[in-house]
């Protein structure tokens, strides 16, 4: 049975691979300039009301239908001069086409497991439920993101004239944060706050959003009560899927606001103890409410691959390079604690490598490429952590997207050409890289914490905008001083991949939920410039991959880095480190150095300007 059970999954993965490359048709069809086939994108127009559709518009709406982000959009709704309040607007009808689209594609993959009888009865109805609870989440992201980021988090800033310091302080000054485990403030909150009599208060979920969670939790009882009456043949996990769902029911019914970081973390425990290939994510990640970090409506289901090998070899390398760069740390009694939390928490991480199978909620607006949670550190230290991987998707998906004209005027043709012959005809070393870079980032995130460093770092709002960039580094670090020859040829790979990243998440500059991967990028631009890899002279990039300036750049992180890991031993706060290399100017992080600055007004100006253009000069013909 359960061979037969991981062949019905290898067809299922195999499935929504096969759809996602017809999905991703859509690039292709405008590459080749066959406008007749995009329909769908010419109906997507007439929803937003654009009538003059160029290719331009028509990449900004394919981008946001089947890569889920809408940087771009907002872009070329920008250059048709339309006012915030009608980007707002536009935005919502944009996520609406998204959802039903999707929405429609997902009911296809429950559908195909039914009809192929796939599975067993017991995960036929997991697929099932959680559709059924997606459609749910989905219906409730318009009102959460009106009224937390276009409501109340607006009001936050004007009442305090735009100064995001004041509007922290109030916060806490007025006890408007949820309280955690032991009574001390959260580093999350699953509550909004509503204004009453010209006072602000925290409302849980369930109060402020009766009708759109109600909904949910009826779905979810619905789901637990199919499940009662199947069993797990295969698993024998029958019980931990309920009792997991019914923590959902629990957490989501909870009125209480200082008791709702408690009942989520039972979430988080039960959802721990589930082991099999089928995943569930629910909210675990807080990226969007800058402020309060009010949770997001993550909802999906990971499917893992029955091809992936899993191995701890980047694990094993990680502790190294962290035991390596503490011995070079003074050693304080206070450091212990959080190297020993640190190191059993890697030891305990659970590895899943697959694809996301059907996703709902703030996932419409967009997808990771790799997540690490529970978030929740006082779980994680009793039970661990899930890492899960996409590689297949993201390489996928990849080699969909176009080549773009802004890409070839800032990095060069010889450049790209390297990148492309490496992204098409390179697939094991390609996996090998995103290890490195990917997998090797979410167990960066693990080092350096105990269960409250992130309260602790970011009392005026920072902690996620360094966050970001020492999980990427602890990844790139261990590469760097690992002396081991499997990895060794991969330097000039990794290199391109750090300098794509670093330049290319400068476009990322306006949009507030990916700030702390913007500030990753700023801080990457930093080592590279000041190694010479990049060169901004005459307003042009010249990009110096020699050994010589690689090695300058590698000393660059492994100094950088131990810098940050002494400010996360001493629990500083983390606007201090992250102004050595970016302060806020007006509403968007800077770099301090004047070159990297001028850099990065350049290229967000010719983003602004030609980010959504085609490349005519280079074809993929010259690589597949």
């Amino acid at each position: 049975m359960k061979q037969k059970f991981e062949n019905d999954l290898e067809t299922l993965y195999d499935y929504i691979g096969e759809q996602k490359t017809n999905i991703n048709k859509l690039y292709e069809y405008l590459e080749n300039n066959e406008i007749s086939k995009l329909d769908i994108i010419d109906q997507f127009a007439s929803q937003l009301n654009i009538k003059n559709i160029t290719n331009d518009i028509r990449l900004a709406l394919i981008t946001r239908l089947v890569s889920l982000r809408d940087d771009s959009l907002v872009q070329v709704l920008k250059k048709l001069e339309k006012s915030e309040d009608e980007i707002i607007s536009l935005q919502e009808i944009a996520y609406q086409f998204v959802k039903n689209y999707w929405h429609n594609i997902h009911k296809n993959t429950i559908d195909y497991i039914k009809q192929n009888n796939l599975l067993t009865p017991f995960y036929q109805e997991v697929f099932a439920g959680v559709y059924n609870v997606g459609i749910a989440m989905s219906s409730w992201q318009t009102s959460w993101t009106k009224f937390i980021i276009n409501g109340v988090n607006k009001q936050l800033l004007q009442m305090h004239n735009n100064d995001e310091k004041k509007v922290f302080e109030f916060l806490e000054k007025n006890s408007l944060y949820d309280l955690g485990h032991n009574r001390e403030i959260a580093d999350r909150c699953y509550s909004v706050l509503i204004q009453k009599d010209g006072k602000f208060e925290s409302q849980a979920y369930i109060k402020a959003f009766k009708k759109e969670v109600t909904a949910v939790v009826d779905a979810l009882e619905n789901f637990a009560d199919n499940l009662i009456e199947l069993d797990d043949e295969v698993y024998n996990q029958k019980w931990e899927y309920i009792l997991y769902i019914q923590s959902l029911v629990k957490a989501f019914s909870n009125d209480k606001p200082n008791t709702l970081v408690q009942s989520w973390a039972d979430v988080d425990e039960a959802w721990m103890s589930i082991t099999t290939p089928i995943q569930i994510g629910h909210p675990l990640e807080y990226y969007e409410d800058h402020f309060r970090k009010a949770v997001a409506l993550e909802w999906d289901i990971r499917l893992t691959s029955p091809k992936a090998v899993k191995s701890n070899t980047r694990a094993t390398k990680l502790e190294n390079m962290f035991e390596n760069i503490y011995s070079k740390l003074e050693q304080k009694k206070s450091y212990k604690d959080i190297v020993i939390f640190s190191k059993k928490s890697l030891t305990k991480v659970q590895l899943y490598l697959g694809r996301p199978a059907l996703f709902f909620g703030a996932e419409l607006n967009g997808l990771f490429s790799a997540q690490v949670v529970p978030n929740d550190e006082v779980v994680s230290k009793k039970y661990g952590k899930k890492i899960f991987a996409f590689s297949d998707e993201i390489l996928q998906a990849q080699r969909a997207k176009p080549f773009l004209k802004l890409s070839r005027e800032i990095l060069g043709q010889e450049f790209l050409t390297q990148e492309r012959n490496f992204l098409f005809k390179q697939t094991q070393k390609w996996h090998q890289v995103y290890d490195i870079t990917t997998i090797g980032h979410e167990y960066g995130h693990i080092l350096w914490c105990d269960d409250i460093t992130e309260s602790a770092m970011n009392s005026t709002g920072n902690f996620k905008n360094i966050e970001e960039f020492k999980a990427t580094t602890g990844g790139l670090v261990s590469f760097y001083i690992n002396n081991d020859t499997d990895e060794s040829n991969l330097w000039q790979d990794v290199l391109r991949d750090t300098i794509k990243r670093a330049v290319g998440l400068i476009g990322w500059m306006e949009v507030d939920e990916v700030q702390p991967y913007y500030c990753e990028g700023l801080i990457h631009l930093s080592g590279l410039f000041d190694s010479k890899v990049l060169i901004w002279k005459d307003n042009k990039l010249h990009i110096d991959m020699s050994q010589d300036t690689y090695n300058n750049l590698k000393q660059w992180y492994i100094t950088t880095y131990t810098s940050l890991a002494q400010h996360y031993l001493d629990k500083k706060d983390a606007t201090i480190w992250l102004n050595q290399f970016a302060i806020k100017d007006d509403k968007y992080f800077m770099p301090v150095d004047k070159t990297i600055h001028e850099f990065v007004l350049h290229y967000f100006q010719r983003y602004k300007t030609i980010g959504q253009e085609l490349d005519t000069v280079d074809k993929k013909s010259n690589y597949i």
